[in-house]
């Protein structure tokens, strides 16, 4: 496990019960889980190494939940979205080495987060026609190989109430699930090597899985009404944590 050799069983054991947590999060809320499981394995892996293992744990996280809610997926909303992300993962992937900077980036994705929890009732929800999820797709994959953590940026785009809570779970995971499988090729490219790191990745995986699948039996009881409110809570502390990270760089 090379540099991660150190993590005592007391660490891991909390590792492991936070991305339970936070994978149940997800399947709940559809959003903020993803952060939740990035800030917490932060505290015990380093930044450059977290945002790999982060995505092939969350890789497997998503395909999980895709498997429960698979029936619900819209095609029309995530083929666009395969094409942004790819461009916007393999541009990233070739520009990272010079890259010094995130927070602008991370500026627009608080201002819309705020935007989507906070706005007036008389101000419209971010409804997208299907092709513009292309824009969504090339925003996502930037961001997802420089910050590693989309859900925020995803769960901006499905709080609205044209689709059911089933709806923004499975279309919301299966653009993650996308996002994330393209930084195994990209932090192959960069140099990273996953083999390295394969027993710690298996053990939060299978933790992510267990979370997932708690949620999904309780998505099946939730009204729309308590699904949208609850996102705009796992969004809001998303945002929150975003706007302390810039203030405090």
């Amino acid at each position: 496990m090379a540099e991660l050799g150190d993590i005592s069983n007391q660490t891991l054991a909390l590792l492991l019960l936070v991305c339970v947590v936070s994978a149940f999060i997800s399947a709940v809320t559809g959003g903020a889980g993803g952060v939740l499981m990035f800030a917490a394995l932060n505290t015990a892996i380093p930044l450059r190494m977290l945002v790999p293992i982060h995505g092939a744990v969350q890789l497997i996280n998503n395909l999980a939940r895709i498997y429960y809610v698979r029936e619900h997926i819209r095609w029309d909303l995530c083929g666009p979205f395969f094409i942004g992300c790819t461009l916007g993962a393999g541009a990233m992937t070739l520009g990272l080495a010079s890259l010094s900077w995130q927070q602008l980036p991370m500026a627009l994705l608080a201002l819309l987060i705020f935007y989507t929890v906070l706005k007036p009732k008389k101000l419209p929800e971010i409804r997208l026609a299907p092709h513009n999820y292309f824009w969504v797709g090339l925003a996502t994959g930037t961001l997802g190989i420089l910050a590693g953590a989309v859900d925020p940026l995803l769960a901006a785009f499905f709080v609205r109430r044209d689709l059911s809570p089933k709806e923004v779970v499975a279309n919301k995971s299966v653009m993650q699930a996308w996002c994330h499988a393209l930084k195994i090729p990209a932090f192959i490219f960069l140099g990273f090597a996953f083999s390295d790191h394969l027993g710690l990745i298996l053990l939060l995986t299978i933790a992510a899985v267990i979370g997932t699948r708690i949620g999904v039996a309780l998505l099946n009881r939730l009204n729309s009404e308590l699904f949208f409110n609850l996102m705009r809570v796992a969004l809001l502390v998303a945002g929150l944590r975003i706007a302390y990270q810039l203030v405090a760089l």
